[in-house]
């Protein structure tokens, strides 16, 4: 059952005895960056709980709730920027509810730093006079990400970022990649296994990474800037499009058949409201996942000025982007650590903006493009 979980050795040692009774409680925060296996983790625990033998990874309990299709874990996630209160109270009445099992009803909550305030007080109230037969999993980035009333309220648990070596290592066992391109992922990647295993696996995801991290070079000019940020955006967009577009049609075909909609026949009174509902979600959702598109490209490029900054105060250790060396000591030859730390800041800057104050991605990376500007020798 815990075999799929990379580098996270000591969170299984507190949940195997949790699973057994020992320290086991109705509400769990489980707290990592993203990519060490947050809603990985919750779904493992919850198909332990299930099981008769604890977990193990083979009963009917423990495949289907990693399929997930157990009647009693449900697993929520969002497409949306943010989780509203209408969702949570749904939720909260489902918790109120016996689990159709003998054993737990499981909730896993993966997107939980993007619940609204309003959401999150809806959620407090059944977390603190919880169903006795019902188990709250919350998944967020950091504690900081979740209100302190709720934090304190469950048992948190703080996940690792896996090692280089244990990710290479899983890549190769499970996914049968080369030695070395499981390495060369594993470092791009920076312990995000789902990173890891697309740039392993996928010759388009490692040449956009390519690109990306060529930048910091090639800001030479105020017109290459403005080329970089559109290009950065385009192909943002380009694979936002390629992951949703499908998914959009589906969506739509299935609304037409639930509201017995046919090619030119006639459309009941309630079909114009859910359709128009939900095209807003699709574009809320496209919205959102150009913003993690960008998001990546964002961390690769912040990988390179890391390396810069390493490289220039001789720290020790590989460099993430060991294959573009000459690169990232064109950096350091044409700027100060001091420059790099600040390029760093304002790559989270143009995220922030992006995330929290809905500023147009191209308008963004724009600034930010032209902030990194090499300086004039």
């Amino acid at each position: 059952m815990w075999a799929g979980l990379v580098g996270q050795d000591r969170a299984v040692g507190v949940l195997r005895p949790a699973v057994a009774g020992h320290g086991m409680t109705h509400s769990w925060l489980f707290t990592g960056p993203p990519g060490s296996g947050r809603s990985n983790l919750a779904v493992a625990f919850a198909a332990a709980l299930q099981c008769e033998q604890g977990g193990c990874g083979e009963c009917h309990a423990c495949r289907t709730a990693l399929a997930g299709t157990h009647a009693d874990v449900d697993v929520v996630r969002t497409q949306k920027l943010s989780i509203g209160i209408d969702e949570v109270r749904d939720l909260v009445r489902r918790s109120a509810l016996a689990p159709a099992g003998r054993r737990w009803q499981v909730i896993i909550v993966e997107d939980a730093d993007r619940l609204t305030e309003p959401a999150a007080n809806a959620l407090l109230k059944t977390i603190e006079e919880p169903n006795g037969r019902t188990v709250w999993m919350l998944c967020a980035p950091t504690v900081e990400d979740v209100l302190p009333t709720i934090r304190s309220r469950c048992r948190q648990l703080t996940l690792a970022t896996p090692s280089p070596a244990a990710v290479a290592a899983h890549l190769v066992r499970h996914d049968g990649v080369s030695e070395a391109l499981a390495s060369y992922a594993a470092r791009a990647s920076q312990g995000h296994i789902g990173r890891a295993r697309a740039l392993a696996l996928d010759e388009a995801t490692r040449e956009r990474r390519r690109t990306v991290v060529s930048y910091p070079t090639s800001l030479t000019s105020l017109g290459a800037c403005m080329r970089a940020a559109t290009e950065l955006a385009a192909v943002a967009k380009e694979e936002a499009d390629a992951i949703t577009g499908d998914l959009d049609a589906r969506e739509k075909a299935d609304l037409d058949v639930q509201y017995g909609v046919v090619e030119r026949g006639r459309r009941p009174r309630e079909y114009s409201p859910a359709l128009s509902a939900l095209d807003k979600s699709q574009k809320t959702r496209a919205k959102r996942r150009v913003i993690d598109v960008v998001d990546r490209g964002l961390m690769d490029l912040v990988s390179v000025y890391r390396d810069a900054v390493a490289l220039a105060l001789g720290a020790p250790g590989e460099l993430v982007n060991a294959e573009i060396r000459a690169d990232v000591e064109e950096v350091v030859r044409t700027s100060t650590p001091e420059l790099n730390l600040r390029r760093i800041g304002w790559i989270f800057e143009a995220r922030q903006q992006m995330v929290e104050f809905n500023v147009p991605v191209a308008l963004a990376l724009e600034s930010m493009m032209v902030a990194l500007k090499v300086p004039s020798s």
